[in-house]
């Protein structure tokens, strides 16, 4: 039998603090309900800054090892040790001058993040092929736990297989220009 209860305040009987339900009990709130939180809200996980840095000109290279791409890194000082980094990494537009295989890395610091590691091959955090002037995109989510609250830098690199890499712009045409980006998102 379903009951209810209407009051305009509701407070603990004794000391500052007031426990609602059970563990394991679900508490639904109907669609069209507002909760407004004047206090400090804590053990629900929120977004609590965020830092973007967009690259608008393009870049190339022909290393095979990995190289940072000039201009798209990004700085963040987490508020606690225990925060999480959410990166998203974002390529607008990757042509090639041949047939080549390709490799993006995510780097904190000087800590390769999320690497493959199947023996005798080259460990990259995300990548693929491409074909000449046939241009594609690419983009990466990672979550990171870094443990600090100190300033971390966050940086994209890329290598290539053979050949010459295009971030940002077609080779072999005047009319596509693109934009990449690297976000982080620190997560409680």
């Amino acid at each position: 039998m379903a009951s209810e209860i209407k009051a305009n305040k509701i407070s603990p009987a004794t000391g500052t603090a007031f426990t609602l339900g059970d563990s394991g009990d679900t508490f639904t709130v109907p669609s069209g309900v507002t909760l407004t939180n004047n206090g400090t809200a804590s053990g629900f996980g929120k977004v609590l800054q965020v830092v973007q840095t967009v690259k608008t000109d393009g870049f190339s290279t022909t290393s095979t090892s990995h190289t940072d791409i000039t201009g798209l890194s990004a700085s963040i000082t987490p508020s606690s040790t225990s925060s999480k980094i959410l990166i998203i990494a974002s390529i607008g537009h990757i042509d090639f001058s041949v047939a080549m295989a390709y490799g993006f890395q995510l780097v904190r610091d000087s800590t390769n993040l999320g690497q493959g590691t199947v023996a005798g091959k080259t460990p990259s955090t995300f990548g693929g092929t491409g074909n000449a002037s046939r241009g594609r995109a690419d983009s990466y989510t990672f979550l990171d736990s870094p443990s600090t609250n100190l300033s971390i830098d966050y940086k994209v690199q890329v290598r290539v297989e053979t050949g010459t890499c295009y971030i940002n712009y077609r080779n072999s045409a005047s009319y596509l220009t693109t934009s990449s980006s690297i976000t982080l998102m620190e997560i409680e």
